[in-house]
């Protein structure tokens, strides 16, 4: 039996291994290269702009140079356009995804898991979601506008019946994608069905929730833009269609740019919280 230290001697840490230091030094250099590759990208997609803008391949008007779209922005973001500010606009988009899409989640993973654990509720719920899915969410909207008016509730709806089908199926392909090894282990060192679901199931399906989460995002922006363009006076959405009807396509191109900013955005913060809840899939 290994003697304990006596009272006032210091125990040493364990030694570090020495391929550690190596390691993260070799995930900084990555991180940095990817980083590198993004903005070589985006440099050279600028430059092709600005050379099909120069060359007069189409009319200034139908593609502005990427000065005159920054022009625009700094013009829309100091006095606003239609009567609204960008900054208003974009507030208002965001709240507008986050209620839908958190919505979206909280119902669609419960959902989710009860249809992959119980046949009664997969037969109940089944069809009624293989029906809503191939809908595209432009069908919804006037029957959405009628019902409840222009407010923020139908956009906030639309984006719920839009994306918690991806958050379902998700959420039931990672219910399936549990190793049955794992489950049979459990049962044999006598884990309850409620300790098998909470420490097996639940884990091994979470990478596919979050995937589901980070295709759902760029869903709810679908639709969230499709109800603003018919029945909204505020918003990204708004934005570019009211700019689309004056022919400002410099205005169109930035609420485009701001969509996919934020977009992406949203889809990196999904994925770091990711990174730290299902820390065993490893870093993207």
């Amino acid at each position: 039996m290994r003697a304990l230290p006596r009272e006032g001697k210091t125990i040493d840490p364990p030694a570090r291994s020495p391929d550690e230091p190596k390691i993260t030094l070799s995930r900084v250099r990555t991180n940095v290269n990817s980083y590198g590759l993004t903005a070589a990208v985006l440099i050279v997609a600028v430059v092709a702009w600005q050379a099909v803008s120069t060359a007069g391949i189409f009319p200034a008007f139908a593609l502005p140079s990427p000065l005159a779209v920054w022009r625009a922005f700094v013009d829309i973001l100091r006095n606003g356009y239609g009567g609204q500010s960008l900054i208003g606009d974009i507030l208002v988009s965001c709240f507008r995804i986050v209620i839908g899409f958190v919505g979206a989640v909280a119902i669609g993973v419960p959902v989710g898991l009860l249809m992959s654990r119980n046949k009664f509720v997969f037969d109940v719920i089944d069809p009624l979601l293989q029906f809503v899915r191939p809908v595209p969410p432009l069908a919804y909207i006037p029957l959405l506008v009628v019902w409840f008016g222009i407010g923020e509730l139908p956009k906030a709806i639309l984006i719920l019946v839009g994306t918690i089908p991806v958050i379902i199926i998700g959420t039931m392909s990672g219910v399936k994608s549990t190793p049955p090894l794992r489950i049979s282990m459990a049962r044999t060192l006598g884990a309850s069905n409620a300790q098998i679901f909470r420490r097996i199931v639940l884990p091994s399906a979470m990478p596919e929730i979050f995937t589901a989460m980070r295709v759902g995002i760029g869903v709810a922006w679908t639709c969230l833009v499709a109800a603003e363009l018919i029945a909204a006076s505020s918003g990204l959405g708004w934005l570019v269609q009211f700019a689309g009807q004056a022919l400002q396509v410099s205005v169109v191109i930035v609420g485009i740019v701001i969509i996919g900013i934020i977009g992406y955005a949203m889809e990196l913060i999904i994925r770091k919280i990711e990174n730290w809840v299902v820390p065993w899939r490893g870093h993207e």
